[in-house]
């Protein structure tokens, strides 16, 4: 009976796992630029010094979803939305460069442009610094005008233009910083700036959740853990039985 009582275990875990990947979701619902992660359960032979007779569940999280979300006007000057494909290029903790959708972007008072989460935004010359400005305005293609502060409102100026990049969707994984990156992305490396990549000014993208979506599946993945449970307790309750028709021979 051991056998079918660490198999229910293992499935009874992996469903706990999936439960958690799908409240992240869930929880993310509202997260500007947010892209779902799919989990995915599938058997896994246990290998070793005999025959794989055994199987085991095993829960896993492929890849994320990249389709878009949908943007929503919000008239702010400094809230861009990528147009379809492509990725707004900004620096992580660690000083290297990383990728997000999110832009809900603000100037801090030491004049970096970052973004919702305290992320400084790059630009294609570098982490980007905007001067004091009256007034400032994002094109479609990223480059950034201000009109500086004391400047006659008839004149604008372009300082800099941010990197927004097309990396390819296949090699991209998310970190447990949310933050994507290449597969195997080694310090330094980088992607080249894209021109063909477009931001909507005024707008933000929503998480692409689906939220209805994401609830079914942790209500099938918690009614699978408590089927796992109740075969636990069917095992258990088996194996004394054999052993109290043992301890009567």
């Amino acid at each position: 009976m051991d056998r079918a009582l660490y198999i229910a275990m293992s499935g009874a875990k992996q469903n706990t796992i999936g439960q958690a990947a799908e409240a992240n979701n869930l929880a993310n619902v509202s997260t500007t630029g947010f892209r779902r992660d799919f989990e995915q359960a599938r058997s896994m032979p246990v290998f070793g010094d005999y025959y794989p007779t055994r199987a085991y569940a095993m829960e896993e999280r492929p890849a994320s979803d990249f389709n878009p979300g949908t943007l929503i006007h919000t008239g702010r000057d400094l809230d861009i939305g990528i147009d379809n494909q492509g990725w707004i290029a900004v620096q992580d903790s660690n000083g290297e460069e990383a990728y997000t959708r999110r832009g809900d972007l603000r100037v801090d008072q030491l004049g970096r442009l970052i973004n919702g989460e305290g992320l400084q935004v790059m630009g294609v010359g570098g982490p980007l610094v905007v001067p004091p400005y009256e007034k400032l305005e994002i094109a479609g293609d990223g480059t950034i005008s201000i009109q500086a502060l004391g400047d006659d409102p008839a004149v604008v100026a372009d300082i800099e233009q941010l990197k927004l990049v097309m990396p390819d969707l296949t090699e991209m994984e998310k970190g447990e910083d949310g933050l994507f990156r290449m597969r195997g992305q080694e310090p330094g490396d980088v992607q080249p700036f894209d021109p063909t990549v477009r931001v909507e000014s005024g707008h933000l993208e929503h998480s692409n959740v689906n939220a209805v979506q994401s609830l079914t599946q942790i209500m099938s993945l918690h009614r699978q853990y408590e089927l796992q449970v109740k075969m636990m307790s069917t095992a258990d309750e088996n194996a004394q039985v054999t052993q109290s028709i043992m301890d009567i021979q």
